[in-house]
């Protein structure tokens, strides 16, 4: 098993104790459980009944799974992935913010595939602006397993009529702004489905970031896919709320006018950084995958 066994008693009994009326002589365990419920005690409950317990085993592989769990236990966040899609020339759109497809299908299709594995995406309201999203996921017959949309938008400036607000009934969106947004532009956005959370501002317009994220683990996030822009990206790294980062590179090039991947931050500040390891790369057609973990 890759998380220790629980030894409370939550929605169901004690795994642990299943495990030893089952009769089972040998377990392996590659994480101790931070859960200040658990911490050990399902691992002693089980060598107190005579059970061999080795743990440890696949530990770094383990950590990743269950970045979220941890995250939410020990930081009272949820665990975010940043992914970006860089051109050739390390940039993620055109002169003045103008978005471009970078990326080819098979790239595009693993965005909705890892959307799917996240509670949670989220969004600068430079990118809402920009590209006009729909942030779900799109893979065949996935519609339901899209995640909950998160836009930073510290003073509420979403349009009514994008794709984000006029699909708020169907798929959860939530907002993220200011204590002094408009309460008109509140009233409005909510008539649309949307949900408006209310934060504290780090300096003129912009939330602070370390209390957005405690209040989405709050409200039961455990992983969020953070797919732009490069201003929430930078500042998000900034903060050291990054666990993992999927960086999907394409053979394009968009010129020295374009996008910088990172605002006001050399890419580098990720790819050459000692916090964060390249532990996997991919082909994916065309395009190939970076995956980077913060060791």
């Amino acid at each position: 098993m890759t998380l220790e066994p629980c030894s409370h008693h939550g929605k169901s009994p004690p795994c642990a104790d299943a495990i030893v009326a089952a009769g089972v002589s040998t377990v392996v365990s590659a994480l101790e459980d931070p859960n200040p419920e658990v911490a050990g005690t399902g691992h002693a409950r089980l060598r107190a009944a005579g059970i061999s317990v080795r743990s440890g085993v696949g530990a770094l592989e383990a950590a990743r799974v269950h970045a979220g769990h941890c995250c939410r236990i020990t930081e009272n966040r949820p665990a975010v992935t940043l992914k970006l899609a860089i051109s050739a020339d390390g940039k993620v759109g055109r002169a003045g913010r103008r978005p471009i497809a970078i990326t080819a299908e098979r790239a595009r299709d693993r965005v909705h595939r890892l959307r799917a594995m996240h509670d949670a995406v989220a969004i600068g309201i430079g990118t809402a602006l920009a590209d006009d999203p729909l942030l779900t996921c799109r893979l065949p017959g996935m519609d339901r397993r899209s995640p909950i949309r998160v836009v930073v938008d510290s003073e509420l400036r979403l349009p009514l009529g994008g794709r984000l607000a006029a699909s708020a009934g169907e798929f959860p969106l939530w907002i993220l702004a200011s204590e002094t947004a408009s309460p008109d532009r509140e009233a409005s956005l909510r008539a649309r489905g949307a949900e408006i959370m209310r934060l504290p501002t780090a300096a003129p317009g912009r939330l602070e970031l370390r209390a957005a994220m405690h209040l989405l683990a709050q409200r039961g996030i455990t992983r969020v896919l953070l797919e732009g822009g490069p201003i929430l990206a930078a500042a998000m790294l900034a903060e050291n709320l990054v666990e993992e980062a999927a960086l999907f590179h394409s053979e394009m090039t968009i010129g020295p006018d374009g996008l910088d991947a990172l605002e006001g931050m050399p890419l580098s500040a990720l790819t050459g950084s000692p916090p964060f390891q390249c532990v996997d790369r991919e082909m994916l057609g065309p395009d190939r995958l970076d995956t980077f973990v913060r060791a």
